[in-house]
C-alpha cells in the first residue's frame, strides 16, 4: 500500500484518466470490433436492463471525478492535522485499484473473456465494499461537499456494480448454456430481481445508505422495460422498485426524527 500522499495523488490520476480512457474507447473504436451494448446482445437473457439505463455511467463518471479532484488536492496538500487524510489514503490506494480492474474488465469484456470478465467485475465489487467500509467507519465526519464527493460516489458506484455483477454472472451462465436446473429463464430472472430487492433492503435499512437503493430501483425500472413482454419480470421489477424507495424513504423519516429528538439535548 502506497503511503506517500503526493505519489499516491499522481498514481490515483493516471488510473483515473486509464480507465475514462479504456471506456472511451471501448466504444469509439470499439475495442475488438464491438461496442459495449452488441457484445451484451451475444449473451441474451432477461436480466438485462433497457440502454438508456446506462446512462448511469455518465453519473458515476462525474461523481468519480468529483471525487478523484477532491482527494487529490488533500493529498497533495498532505495537511497532517486533516482527520480525512489518513481515510483518504486509504481508499485513494483502493481508488486506485478499482480503476485499474474497471479498466481492465472492459478489455475483458470486448475481446469476449466472459470468464476473466466476471472475476475482474467480482474484484471491483470487493475492492468497493473495502472502500464503503472505511468511509462508513468516517461518516459522522463527511459533510456537505465532503460527503457528495467522497461518500456519494462510491455508494452510487457500489449500487450499480451490484446490478452489473448479477448481470455478468447471468451472461457467463449463457455463454455456457446452463439449463437452469429445470427453472425457467423468466423464473431466474424473477429471483435475480428478489437478490438485487434484498440488498437494497439490506443497505437501506442497516447500513441507512438510501442512494444505494436509489440505484436499485433504477436499474429494475430499466429491466422492467427492456423485459416489458413478460408481466412476471414486470411485475417482480416495479414491486422491487416499490420496496426499495419505501424503505427508503422510512429510513430518511426515521433518521430526521430521531435527529430531533436530539436536537433540544444539544
Amino acid at each position: 500500500m502506497v503511503t506517500n500522499t503526493r505519489a499516491l495523488a499522481v498514481y490515483q490520476l493516471l488510473f483515473f484518466v486509464f480507465m475514462i480512457t479504456m471506456n472511451a474507447l471501448a466504444n469509439a473504436l470499439p475495442l475488438n470490433g464491438y461496442n459495449t451494448g452488441e457484445i451484451s446482445a451475444l449473451y441474451p437473457n432477461l436480466f438485462v436492463p433497457a440502454g438508456f439505463t446506462f446512462s448511469i455511467w455518465g453519473v458515476i463518471y462525474l461523481l468519480l471525478l468529483g471525487y478523484t479532484v477532491y482527494s487529490t488536492s488533500l493529498l497533495w496538500k498532505k495537511n497532517e492535522s486533516n482527520l480525512l487524510l489518513k481515510p483518504v489514503t486509504y481508499v485513494a490506494n483502493y481508488f486506485t485499484l478499482t480503476c485499474a480492474l474497471n479498466g481492465t474488465w472492459i478489455l475483458m469484456w470486448h475481446f469476449l473473456q466472459i470468464e476473466l470478465s466476471l472475476l475482474f467485475m467480482l474484484g471491483l465489487l470487493v475492492t468497493l465494499l473495502l472502500i464503503y467500509v472505511k468511509l462508513k467507519a468516517h461518516r459522522i465526519q463527511l459533510k456537505g461537499l465532503k460527503y457528495l464527493f467522497l461518500y456519494v460516489p462510491f455508494i452510487v458506484y457500489i449500487g450499480w456494480i451490484s446490478v452489473a455483477t448479477i448481470a455478468n454472472t447471468t451472461a457467463l451462465l449463457v455463454h455456457y448454456k446452463w439449463s437452469g436446473i429445470g427453472i425457467s429463464e423468466e423464473a431466474w430472472s424473477c429471483i435475480m430481481i428478489c437478490i438485487a430487492t434484498l440488498l437494497s433492503v439490506y443497505f437501506s435499512v442497516s447500513q441507512k445508505s438510501f442512494i444505494y437503493s436509489a440505484v436499485i430501483a433504477w436499474a429494475l425500472y430499466g429491466i422492467s422495460v427492456s423485459q416489458s413482454s413478460s408481466m412476471a419480470i414486470i411485475l417482480f421489477a416495479y414491486a422491487g422498485i416499490a420496496l426499495s424507495v419505501v424503505t427508503a424513504l422510512a429510513g430518511v423519516f426515521t433518521m430526521r426524527k430521531a435527529r430531533s429528538f436530539k436536537q433540544p439535548d444539544q
